[in-house]
């Protein structure tokens, strides 16, 4: 009887284990996918991203009222070109400048968790119909307070103001958030 007591004990811890490494196993590729899906984001955003900072850059180098434009006129123009194959997008500030840059419906939870916590990784969010939503916080650096600061140069906060009259995006300093830049995308499934 104790032999039998025995190998059952020893059938059930073998049967344990496998059913626990088959768990880890299956915790282990969501998470691989989860990661795979996060890459991807990361990868489609990076382009939009890099387009901008050189928009930015370029504006930047004839005066801060000049780099208006940049945010104005280029960044929706790259968004648009970038904005194709199920894809899209953009960028979104829970302080708008521009009522445009409004994001999809499933950004404003984000900037909403990035502002009650300290939390600042990228988020990946579940969209309907197979899509993915992936944001990345933007924080604002000291270029930033030139037109998003506390304190504006006159020339620069008259534009502004006649631009968009109903502004929010100042009062920053630096290493706040400012928004984030997100991006919709399918499912490889």
């Amino acid at each position: 009887m104790n032999i039998r007591l025995s190998c059952l004990a020893f059938i059930s811890a073998i049967v344990l284990t496998a059913c626990v490494e088959s768990k880890q196993e299956s915790e282990l590729t969501q998470e691989s996918e989860v990661t795979a899906e996060m890459a991807r984001g990361a990868q489609l955003l990076q382009p939009f991203k890099a387009q901008m900072q050189q928009a930015l850059k370029a504006g930047m180098a004839e005066g801060p009222v000049q780099a208006i434009d940049a945010c104005r006129i280029r960044a929706p123009e790259i968004a648009a070109a970038l904005s194709k194959d199920g894809v899209r997008v953009g960028r979104a500030s829970h302080k708008l400048r521009n009522p445009d840059n409004a994001g999809p419906h499933w950004v404003g939870p984000v900037l909403d968790e990035y502002l009650a916590s300290d939390r600042r990784e990228p988020v990946e969010v579940a969209l309907e119909n197979g899509y993915i939503g992936y944001a990345e916080p933007i924080l604002v650096q000291p270029l930033c307070l030139t037109c998003h600061g506390e304190v504006l140069a006159p020339d620069l906060e008259s534009t502004i103001g006649t631009l968009y009259p109903d502004d929010q995006a100042t009062g920053y300093t630096d290493g706040d958030l400012r928004g984030v830049f997100w991006v919709e995308y399918p499912t490889h499934k």
